[in-house]
Formats: structure tokens, C-alpha cells, sequence
């Protein structure tokens, strides 16, 4: 008997064997009843058995052995993921969720050989479809697993970020109240600073961690845009900077129209997060150069400073969340989160604007931002 034959003959017998191993994964299965335990199971060999029956060409049959298949089975890619959905909201673990998938193949083939008088070369055929058909239900189940890891994760991360500010709040008005009312000295006011600082840098890596937590979850970084000079969000963001780092000495250049329909707050966290990545990479011996040049229907920024280049390796991820140079890997501790320049990214987006990275030995490191005057 063909192996698909088998299979929808046999499909009850099969889940049955399916549902006692699921029990056996603990302690999720503990309290879970029969439906639970057998899951999407007789669908995902339904589904499997009717992909078998369907004619494979043997360049088809090659593609689909390297997951580049065209043509996939929507019934099996259906119950597939729905099965890893499930099985992480019941507590089952990645690698639980996958043994289940080895027992059952193993179970299958199993139980189709004891039932054959003689073997044929299509049996063979049969098996790697068979294995075919498992692996693509496999890698759905695992996609839709490793995709509701990822958004609890996030949702977890966006409401300890949430519950972090008000403690941090807290603190940050206790230390100004304290300073304001008493009059410290020596060692007492050293500590408040300290105080001052860091409750500035935790609330500067909570509100990245959120904008990051914000973009994963599909939702764009809102804005709320009003007529503004680009010049003077330069100039504040510079005194920003020169409070945490006094002895920093930025330059700014301007040229031409600066205004603008932007959201101020925004773009001052673009240019605070700019200057901030051109004070930390940037050569002691050579000050951060910041230049704005009214274009015609834009607005120019650009931000440089000398130093170590950016590897040419990197400048490809240089935007993306999470990500950090080897140098300032090596370099200890540091209040980054590595969010800084995604962040940037989010907020020229946001604003319909380009910005682009030329990073050299010779040249220096420049990023440049073209923002349209109206978004």
C-alpha cells in the first residue's frame, strides 16, 4: 500500500500514538485533555498525505528539499502554524514542540513498513515525500512558535519599559527637590549629580527600548509636526550634550532656510542620539562639525567626526536595533542599548527624510539627513 493510502487509512491509529507521546511532555501536558494533546495532528497528516499524492516533478522535488518550492500546501502550512501557535500558549517549549514532529515521522514510518509484504522502489519515493510534507509543517509550526516568543517578548519589554518611569521618576524628582532645599557639598553633591546623570541615561534607554519595542510590534513612530527652525533644535541638542559631556565642543554651520513642519521633540532626539554616536566614536584632537544647509524644498543635516572609520562590514547593519561596533564592545560598560542610531532611522522615516553613512580613514565619519520641509 502507497504510504498516503496509509496514512488517511490509518490516520486515527497514528494521532492515538501522537496523543500518548504528547502526554508524556511535562509538565505542560499535565492538564491538558485529548483535543489538546492531539492538536492540528490529523490535519497535518491529512494535509501531508494529499501533498504526496499530487505529481512532483524531480527539479520540483530538488527545490522543495531546499525550502525554495514555489508551490507549497496551504492546508498543511495552516495547520502547521497553528499547531506552534498553540503549543506555545499551552507552555510547550521549542524543542518539545519539534519532538513531536520526530516521534511522528518515526511513528509513521514505523507502522507503514511493519504493514508491507514487499518493498518498492516507489516506497522509497514515498518516504521522502513523506519527509517532505514533515518538514514543511515543521518549519511553519516553528515559525509561528519563534513569532508569538518574539511578540511576548515584546509585549513583556514594552510594559516593564512603561512601569520603569515612574520609579525613575521618582527618583529624578527626589534628587532635584533634594538639591533645590539643601545645600550640598563635597562628596554629598558629587553623589546627587551622579544621581542626576544616571536617572537621565536610564530614561534615555527606556524611551529607546520602547521606540524598539514600539517598531516591532508593527506600529509606526508617531509624530505630531508644527512649524520649527531645524537651527535651534541643533542648538539645544548641542547644550544637551555638552551637560553630559563638558568637555565636548560642537560646531554648528548654518546655511540658507532651516524651517520647517517637523516634530520638535523628535528631531531633537534624532540630533541628541547623532551627536551623542559622533562624541563616543569621534577623535578626542578633533571637535563634532555639525552643518544645516536649506535646500529648495529640504532641509540638509549633516554630522561629522574624525576618527576610527566604521568597518565597511558593518556599515550595512549600522541602523539596525541592537547592534554595536567591536570597539565599543570592547570598550566595558556604557549606557547604550545599541538603539541610538535605529532610532535616528525611525525618526527620519518618520519624517519621510534619507539619511546615509560615508565613513573613512582619511575622510572621517559623516551621516547626512535630508528632510523634506513638509511631511
Amino acid at each position: 500500500m502507497r504510504l498516503s493510502n496509509f496514512i488517511v487509512q490509518n490516520v486515527d491509529r497514528i494521532v492515538d500514538e501522537w496523543e500518548q507521546f504528547a502526554k508524556t511532555i511535562t509538565p505542560a501536558a499535565e492538564n491538558m485533555d485529548s483535543v489538546a494533546l492531539r492538536d492540528h495532528s490529523k490535519a497535518i497528516l491529512l494535509a501531508a498525505a494529499r501533498d504526496m499524492s499530487k505529481p512532483q516533478s524531480a527539479s520540483e522535488q530538488l527545490a522543495k528539499a531546499k525550502g525554495e518550492g514555489s508551490e507549497k500546501t496551504p492546508s498543511l502550512d495552516e495547520a502547521g502554524a497553528s499547531h506552534g501557535e498553540l503549543r506555545h500558549t499551552v507552555g510547550f517549549d521549542l524543542v518539545q514542540m519539534t519532538s513531536e514532529f520526530r516521534h511522528l515521522r518515526a511513528c509513521v514510518i514505523r507502522l507503514w513498513v511493519n504493514s508491507l509484504d514487499s518493498p518498492d522502489l516507489a516506497y522509497f519515493q514515498d518516504m521522502i515525500r513523506f519527509n517532505e510534507a514533515i518538514d514543511e509543517a515543521l518549519a511553519e509550526s516553528t515559525a509561528a512558535y519563534a513569532e508569538q516568543v518574539n511578540h511576548s517578548r515584546d509585549i513583556f519589554l514594552a510594559i516593564l519599559g512603561h512601569d520603569l518611569r515612574a520609579p525613575l521618576q521618582a527618583v529624578s524628582m527626589s534628587t532635584e527637590i533634594l538639591m533645590r532645599k539643601t545645600t550640598l557639598e563635597g562628596d554629598a553633591l558629587s553623589c546627587a549629580l551622579h544621581i542626576k546623570r544616571g536617572t537621565r541615561h536610564m530614561a534615555a534607554m527606556i524611551s529607546d527600548l520602547l521606540e524598539l519595542v514600539r517598531s516591532r510590534l508593527g506600529k509606526s513612530l508617531p509624530i505630531e509636526p508644527a512649524t520649527m527652525d531645524l537651527a535651534d533644535a541643533a542648538h539645544e541638542a548641542i547644550a544637551h550634550a555638552c551637560a553630559a559631556h563638558p568637555q565636548c565642543d560642537p560646531t554648528l554651520n548654518v546655511e540658507g532656510d532651516t524651517q520647517g513642519v517637523w516634530d520638535g521633540r523628535r528631531l531633537g532626539q534624532m540630533l541628541q542620539n547623532l551627536i551623542g554616536n559622533a562624541l563616543q566614536h569621534g577623535s578626542n584632537n578633533s571637535p563634532v562639525e555639525l552643518t544645516l544647509k536649506g535646500e529648495a524644498d529640504s532641509v540638509r543635516l549633516t554630522v561629522y567626526n574624525d576618527g576610527a572609520p566604521i568597518p565597511p562590514e558593518a556599515i550595512g547593519t549600522i541602523f539596525d536595533p541592537l547592534v554595536r561596533n567591536a570597539d565599543e564592545e570592547l570598550g566595558g560598560p556604557t549606557t547604550s542599548l545599541g538603539l541610538g542610531l535605529f532610532i535616528v532611522k525611525e525618526v527620519v522615516d518618520a519624517h519621510q527624510g534619507t539619511i546615509e553613512v560615508n565613513s573613512s580613514e582619511t575622510e572621517g565619519t559623516l551621516f547626512s539627513v535630508v528632510l523634506p520641509r513638509k511631511v
